[in-house]
């Protein structure tokens, strides 16, 4: 059970109601997750609107999808990386390229040079070094991607950490545990993140 209300879309009224409304005409449902951030409209419209810029940036879907697994694995968010992988699938991801992003692996290089920046900056904390920053230049990753990668890691850092502060109830097909338990080992012997 969520520790935070999960509010009712049908009874929620104001800002929240016509925010949960454009969310139910998006997705067809209000995920539990945005019934946690409808406690705070400001919270939830703030989130919306970061997606949504980020949407219209020059990372596609699949690549945001696949950070977003990378930093839900990192971070050991239930809810996100379930809620990542059902929308990756929807974004075209398949079955091996959402158990790769848990992984921070990728078989495109780009990608990986992206997945690999974004862990950088979960363990790190930001702080980047100059050979991790140097390893995204040898990519070739522009100063676009690198922006938009550390954009997407922050705002599913804010939904992993709301996650885990409410424990939103998970409403999403559920991950196969074993994926989740090889991808942790995996993590915890490559990023030291300590999962």
């Amino acid at each position: 059970m969520s520790r935070i209300t999960q509010l009712d879309p049908t009874s929620s009224t104001g800002k929240t109601k016509q925010l949960f409304d454009g969310v139910q005409a998006k997705l067809g449902i209000v995920p539990n997750l945005f019934r946690v951030l409808g406690n705070s409209p400001a919270a939830l419209e703030g989130y919306l609107n970061f997606s949504g810029a980020l949407a219209g940036g020059v990372l596609n879907a699949k690549v945001r999808e696949q950070i977003a697994l990378a930093v839900a694995e990192i971070n050991d968010c239930a809810y996100c990386r379930n809620a990542h992988a059902y929308i990756g699938s929807k974004a075209g991801l398949s079955e091996q390229d959402i158990a790769d992003a848990r992984q921070v692996v990728a078989t495109d290089d780009r990608t990986a040079a992206i997945l690999n920046l974004a862990r950088s900056i979960v363990v790190q904390r930001g702080e980047l070094s100059d050979t991790e920053f140097k390893a995204a230049r040898a990519a070739k990753l522009t100063d676009a991607e690198i922006v938009e990668t550390t954009a997407n890691v922050a705002l599913n850092i804010l939904t992993n950490y709301v996650n885990h502060v409410a424990q939103t109830v998970v409403d999403f097909p559920e991950v196969n545990s074993g994926e989740v338990e090889a991808s942790a080992e995996v993590c915890a012997t490559s990023c030291g993140c300590g999962h």
